[in-house]
């Protein structure tokens, strides 16, 4: 018959005080890895930047005139995010026109450019997105309504997050 290891007690058990260390020792590496982001995020909030939702503000609004007997054209915003979060513009709506779609252009490497749907885009915290006839657009559709520069046509941004913006486009010529 052997005689148990010293550091066992008869039932095969290691003392209770040996258990304690070893169970601290385990515990040191997440307690101070949760104390290390407890810190970062403390900082992080008394800096003002957590929590911080998206403001949206938009403008320089302009419709391109459609030419000759044709209905579509593209509309063009401004959009600025001065809030602390990201932010998606999701959709466009206008009361003055029959239909919008978001849509960017690509280009197709042939010669002529293609126009697609696009998803949501981004609107990133402190930044601004410009829409041009060049990438991102507002498909649009007039109603059988004609147009004159300088016309006002009432459009509405719709975001994920932040409340919808409302605004003006300024009926424009092509190429001003």
């Amino acid at each position: 018959m052997t005689d148990a290891p010293a550091e066992r007690t008869p039932g095969g058990r290691f003392p209770i005080d040996r258990r304690v260390r070893e169970g601290l020792r385990a515990a040191i590496v997440p307690v101070a890895a949760c104390m290390l982001a407890l810190t970062g995020l403390t900082a992080w909030a008394s800096a003002g930047a957590a929590g911080s939702p998206p403001q949206i503000a938009a403008g320089n609004g302009r419709v391109i005139l459609p030419d000759g007997s044709g209905r579509d054209t593209a509309a063009f915003f401004d959009i600025t995010n001065i809030g602390g979060a990201d932010d998606q513009l999701t959709e466009v709506t206008s009361s003055g026109v029959e239909k919008t779609l978001l849509s960017r252009r690509e280009s197709s490497g042939l010669g002529a450019d293609l126009v697609r749907a696009a998803g949501p885009v981004r609107v990133p915290a402190g930044g601004t997105v410009t829409m041009s006839p060049f990438d991102l657009s507002v498909t649009t559709r007039t109603k059988e309504t004609r147009w004159q520069a300088g016309d006002m046509v009432p459009f509405v941004l719709h975001f994920r997050y932040s409340a919808p913006v409302e605004l003006m486009a300024v009926v424009v010529r092509p190429g001003s």
